[in-house]
């Protein structure tokens, strides 16, 4: 029998190109330069997990049972800690383990319940999984500059992203303050994609969280936050990522989620217990990324580029006034593979991001031959 075929209304039709196909012939041509490949497109970490993580995992690989969606109450005390200490929120929050943050932006949407014939909002330069996670829901995305120019009876989630991946912009209190204000005016809901908080450049001005009480002044009523350890505590591997804010929205998705069978395996749970209660390998990795940013930043301007915002997170948002594929192309010339902006949205398509995430020995080579 024929394999059954698409139904031609099947989201999986409507699925922009999958970006990174495009940049084969990119990273074949940076792979033939005599030194070799330096690869500085996909933002995943290549420093060691630290010990005390990984001998929570051993332990936590004991456990033959099936794990539980919410997690045991030390996996919530210990997001509940963390959050109070980065963001200022009550200790008491609402919390929710997801399986990594994409798989929650993706989801977020159907899981809301919103459907065909209602809007969700995001960043015009941004992740591409927003967008895709109002396809998969047969919602209609609406890539804007702000999320108040999306406002109208429709609109039913706006997405916002602070620091922002991948130009590295954040916001202040008093912008955030005013978006809390339109959504809950608009009975919108405002989810807050903050995987970058903890790497803000600059120590006098850190980056700000929805959750923080000055923003939101002790009132989560329509606010959601998702953060992750995948950059922070070098766990993309595991799957390590929880939703935080209002505790009716968060009850719902616990309760849809119980029944899908989103779960965290129990060996994560344990690991991110571990991960979150311990401060000093995360300090330890944010130095290694500002050190290697230096370096970068420095090559990167000395070769003739303008870098954009970046005063946040792991990438630099570089640009030669050119389009972006000509700038890959430049890069890869000299064994550099670096992100086409456009993967990000039209808008970005005069830019290039450069990651941080690549060994000390790697941003060093890089930047000796931009220089």
């Amino acid at each position: 029998m024929a394999p059954r075929r698409l139904h031609s209304a099947s989201p999986a039709r409507r699925l922009p190109r999958f970006p990174w196909d495009r940049m084969a012939p990119y990273k074949e041509r940076a792979a033939a330069h005599a030194e070799g490949l330096v690869d500085l497109t996909v933002g995943a970490p290549v420093d060691p997990v630290p010990d005390s993580i990984r001998a929570a995992l051993d332990e936590g690989s004991a456990f033959p049972g099936y794990p539980t969606v919410a997690g045991p109450p030390e996996l919530a005390a210990a997001m509940r800690s963390w959050l109070h200490r980065h963001t200022g929120v009550a200790e008491d929050v609402a919390v929710l383990p997801t399986v990594g943050s994409k798989e929650l932006v993706a989801n977020l949407p159907f899981q809301l319940g919103i459907g065909p014939g209602e809007s969700v909002a995001y960043p015009e330069i941004a992740y591409p999984t927003y967008e895709v996670g109002a396809i998969l829901a047969r919602a209609e995305p609406l890539p804007v500059a702000d999320p108040r120019d999306a406002a109208g009876p429709r609109l039913r989630l706006a997405w916002i992203n602070y620091p922002t991946n991948p130009t590295g912009e954040t916001a202040t209190v008093g912008h955030l303050r005013d978006l809390v204000r339109w959504a809950r005016e608009h009975g919108v809901v405002l989810a807050s994609d903050e995987c970058y908080l903890t790497l803000g450049w600059d120590e006098a001005d850190p980056p700000v969280s929805v959750l923080d009480p000055r923003v939101n002044d002790g009132d989560l009523t329509g606010l959601l936050a998702a953060h992750s350890l995948s950059k922070r505590s070098n766990l993309a591997g595991y799957r390590s990522a929880f939703l935080a804010g209002d505790p009716a929205i968060v009850a719902d998705l616990l309760e849809i989620r119980r029944h899908a069978g989103f779960m965290v395996p129990w060996a994560v749970q344990r690991a991110t217990i571990a991960a979150l209660h311990d401060e000093e390998h995360a300090i330890e990795q944010r130095e290694r990324y500002g050190r290697r940013r230096e370096v970068l930043r420095a090559a990167v301007e000395s070769a003739g580029f303008r870098i954009d915002h970046s005063d946040a997170g792991l990438y630099l948002w570089a640009t030669r006034d050119e389009d972006c594929w000509d700038t890959v192309a430049w890069l890869a010339d000299r064994g550099i593979l670096a992100a086409a902006g456009e993967f990000y949205g039209a808008k970005g398509n005069r830019h290039v991001r450069l990651s941080l995430t690549a060994t000390d020995e790697a941003v060093a080579d890089a930047a000796g031959r931009l220089k």
